[in-house]
């Protein structure tokens, strides 16, 4: 299966539009091991074997692991995650942005060396920074399009006067991404939830797109308003028609509880959160 029908089943199996970020902060670890890097696979394992069957996809950050020196920890933690979990999809939040080679050594890095299902982008640079990931077509790539920092609206938000309606940066990459640069159907965009109204927007104008969108939980974006701005689903929607939504949260979730019953919360935080998703569609 390509990311997309990979995603349309974990939702329909885990019945679940949840993605578990996994942000590990060893300072933030339980009991002894806190503060302990060398613990940072052990930590997101746990919390991977306590919510494999409640959510509709993973997401490491790469810099959570990098900074640590742990990138070896994130390899064993990805074949981990294709082993107990291999119809989750996971997407290696790493916001790439480049041309050229370098933008073919970032694919191989994501694709092959952490064999992740997709991977975020920054497309700032334009589609030749986006086209060496196409390269592999069963894989996705997922733009940053309106994200949920304050900062997102120095750029994303203003107007291109010499483009046909002026429309803002947002919603001109979003057209772009649905058509132009979507040449095997591999794009998706990231959306912030903290902006429900420009999630309608981006739906609007990417119906089909799989919408990456953090903010909900620790960040204070609001599940059932997110959810029905953008969710196009269900059975009365053919396959080719829908658009899924990958809802992230992850502080919410990897830090439930300090104690060592630290996977038993975040399961419960996880089911609460589906939960909630769940009845807004």
């Amino acid at each position: 299966m390509n990311f997309i029908q990979q995603l349309q089943a974990a939702e329909t199996l885990n019945d679940s539009m949840l993605c578990v970020g996994l942000d590990p902060e060893p300072s933030k670890f339980p009991g002894s091991w806190k503060g302990d890097a060398g613990r940072i696979y052990d930590f997101c394992a746990a919390i991977v074997d306590a919510t494999k069957d409640l959510t509709l996809a993973f997401k490491p950050q790469i810099a959570y692991f990098a900074a640590h020196r742990a990138e070896d920890q994130l390899e064993r933690l990805m074949a981990h995650i294709k082993r107990v979990a291999p119809h989750v999809p996971v997407i290696l939040d790493a916001k790439r942005g480049d041309i050229g080679s370098t933008a073919e050594q970032y694919a191989k890095e994501a694709f092959e060396r952490y064999q992740a299902d997709a991977v975020t982008l920054s497309p700032f640079m334009g589609f030749d920074s986006i086209e060496p990931y196409l390269r592999y077509p069963d894989k996705g790539a997922i733009l940053l399009c309106r994200t949920s920092n304050p900062g997102g609206s120095d750029w994303q938000n203003q107007r291109l006067a010499d483009v046909d309606g002026q429309p803002r940066l947002y919603e001109h990459l979003a057209r772009l991404a649905q058509s132009d640069w979507n040449k095997n159907g591999q794009l998706g965009l990231v959306v912030g939830a903290t902006f429900p109204s420009e999630i309608a927007r981006v739906r609007e104008l990417a119906p089909t797109l799989p919408l990456l969108i953090p903010g909900v939980g620790a960040q204070g974006g609001d599940a059932e308003a997110t959810v029905k701005a953008g969710w196009r689903g269900g059975p009365a929607l053919p396959a080719d028609q829908r658009g899924p939504i990958i809802v992230s949260s992850s502080r919410a979730v990897l830090y439930a509880s300090s104690g060592n019953d630290f996977a038993a919360a975040a399961r419960r935080v996880a089911l609460d959160t589906r939960a909630l998703l769940n009845r807004a569609r």
